[in-house]
């Protein structure tokens, strides 16, 4: 699975898919810790990334536009950054399921 991880999300997250090998890159590599909504979806199109964020923004964008990157929307709360990532690892195999089947919106909630 390709994804791009959104700048409220802890880089450690990108890591972490990496080495459970998936192709992972948090906006921070690229540059785009600051980077405008617009920009980051743009590089998620041209990565053919999914976008992992807890931003609704996206969400209303890619309704919206009816095409887009997939959005992995992760609706935890706020919580620690192990118990994020642990939740996420926890969902992968239906996230990946989700993101195979092209869902366009794909939600990650609490257990």
């Amino acid at each position: 699975m390709r994804v791009l991880v959104d700048a409220q999300l802890p880089p450690r997250l990108a890591h972490r898919l990496k080495e459970l090998g998936h192709d992972a890159t948090h906006v921070f590599e690229p540059g785009l810790a600051t980077a405008k909504d617009d920009v980051i979806w743009e590089q998620a199109l041209v990565r053919r990334a999914a976008l992992i964020t807890k931003d609704r923004d996206f969400v209303t964008l890619r309704v919206a536009k009816q095409s887009g990157p997939q959005i992995i929307w992760l609706r935890l709360g706020n919580c620690d950054t192990n118990s994020l990532i642990d939740r996420i690892t926890g969902s992968l195999d239906l996230v990946i399921a989700a993101v195979d089947r092209g869902e366009g919106v794909i939600e990650v909630i609490p257990q």
